[in-house]
């Protein structure tokens, strides 16, 4: 894969100055705690149905809604970001994020929670997230710095991901589900505080135009999609129609976008995006990634508390071996970058990944202890910690700087999407009987999903590995 050149004064900005652990430090936080917000919940699910007297699926649809919200306002948010300027969206982000945390902490019922948790904190994201990584391709020109900035980003992503149950479940047990939100405000403070080192390399376009149409039509038809896999337990027909409806609508958002296009006018994403075959497999297994952890997440969650009869904190101890694999190979990023190239570390993470869901499957029947889970979790963890760098390091090198908020926003998108669609298919399946039987039929599917992951990562083009340093 070719690396665009960037301009010098982007060079300029990064030789000058040394690794700049205080702009980095506020970037991964803020990373962090969205990936925190959409996996703390499922070892709550209990506790939450118990207090707000609601079901299982109530949570599950809270669950989904924040992941949802994020996938469909990512793409309008990275335009908002190169328009309004990336520091600013940031912080505008994170205080909406704030008040949707609090919000949540004090939600007397199911509709609040949403509100507060689902929708405001799904904006937020939507606001802060593209900014963390065009800063990240901005600040960091070389392949190997940026590697290791995308590294310590996403561990804090995958560790915030993965030790969401842990943490959820301590603060669950020891104070109440509510505490958790109050957390997530108060590490929201803190990143707001520490953004104050954030210098924007690039000037705000408030000329820039922006495709109101198109981002109504894409966030529409991605809602569709993911409520069409929804409704699947429930009614057949409502999931075969919402799936129609939603495709039909993002064909129209593509056919709206190639018209904007002929006529010379700036759509919400230009189609040049979608004809670079490495960043169109590159997206495809980040897509992959996150649906595999938030499915597995929640897969693996429910049927701990429903079946096994876990507890909050029980289950988030039985996830720290996912987490410590995923912190484990996340930390060695730079390293891997230096020594392999990227389509080998997204394959062998695939790989990996498939191997730890063959092994829940094998040794959950074996014992009536959830300890079997572990060594599965742990290959998970190693797995996706892999790849979640150099998927995103694909992408985000593919295009030049003037293309960095509409290519940020549509990875994030595509991610979070993932990550919704993941949540979705396991609650899916689960929901009517989360028994053995749903809970192995949900990792076979997820396996197979793994598998197509592989698939288009080993026809990404190879390129020579990096020369070692000694």
């Amino acid at each position: 894969m070719t690396v665009p050149s960037t301009s010098g004064g982007a060079d300029d900005h990064n030789n000058s100055r040394p690794w700049p652990r205080k702009v980095l430090a506020p970037l991964a936080l803020a990373q962090f705690i969205c990936s925190f917000a959409g996996s703390n919940m499922t070892v709550m699910i209990q506790d939450i149905s118990e207090d707000l007297d609601t079901s299982v699926q109530g949570v599950q649809i809270a669950i989904t809604t924040f992941l949802l919200v994020m996938a469909a306002l990512m793409i309008p948010g990275g335009i908002l970001t190169e328009r309004y300027g990336r520091k600013r969206c940031l912080i505008v982000g994170l205080a909406i994020y704030g008040i949707g945390a609090l919000l949540s902490a004090v939600a007397p019922g199911l509709g609040v929670l949403i509100l507060g948790n689902s929708i405001l904190e799904g904006v937020g994201t939507a606001l802060l997230i593209p900014p963390v990584y065009i800063l990240t391709t901005l600040l960091f020109t070389e392949v190997t710095d940026r590697a290791r900035a995308f590294g310590a980003i996403m561990a804090m992503g995958g560790i915030g991901a993965a030790a969401g149950p842990l943490l959820g479940g301590l603060i669950t047990s020891a104070i109440s589900w509510r505490a958790a939100f109050v957390f997530q405000a108060a590490v929201v403070a803190v990143i707001i505080v520490l953004s104050r080192h954030i210098d924007d390399p690039r000037p705000a376009d408030p000329g820039r135009s922006f495709d109101t149409v198109g981002a109504i039509l894409s966030a529409t038809g991605l809602v569709l999609v993911v409520m069409g896999i929804l409704a699947a337990d429930d009614n057949v027909w409502l999931m075969a129609g919402l799936l129609l409806v939603g495709t039909l609508v993002l064909v129209a958002f593509f056919r709206w976008v190639r018209a904007k296009e002929r006529a010379g006018a700036v759509p919400l994403l230009p189609t040049e995006l979608f004809r670079n075959r490495t960043s169109n497999l590159g997206l495809i297994t980040q897509h992959t990634q996150w649906l595999l952890l938030m499915g597995v997440s929640f897969v693996v969650a429910t049927y701990l508390q429903v079946v096994r009869g876990y507890d909050a904190i029980g289950t988030g101890v039985i996830f720290t071996a996912s987490t410590v694999g995923l912190l484990a190979s996340s930390l060695g990023a730079e390293r891997f970058a230096r020594r392999r190239e990227q389509r080998t570390l997204v394959m062998a993470g695939f790989a990996v990944t498939v191997c730890g869901l063959g092994v829940l499957l094998a040794l959950a029947p074996v014992s009536p202890s959830a300890w079997v889970l572990t060594p599965g979790l742990l290959l998970i963890g190693l797995g996706v910690g892999v790849m979640l760098t150099p998927s995103v390091n694909v992408v985000q090198s593919s295009f030049p700087e003037e293309l960095q908020g509409e290519i940020s926003g549509l990875s994030r998108s595509v991610s979070n999407l993932g990550s919704s669609v993941g949540t979705a298919l396991a609650g899916t399946i689960l929901v009517a009987d989360p028994a053995m039987g749903p809970y192995a039929a949900a990792l076979v599917l997820l396996a197979v999903v793994g598998l197509g992951g592989l698939g288009a990562a080993a026809k990404l083009p190879r390129t020579p590995a990096p020369a070692r340093r000694g």
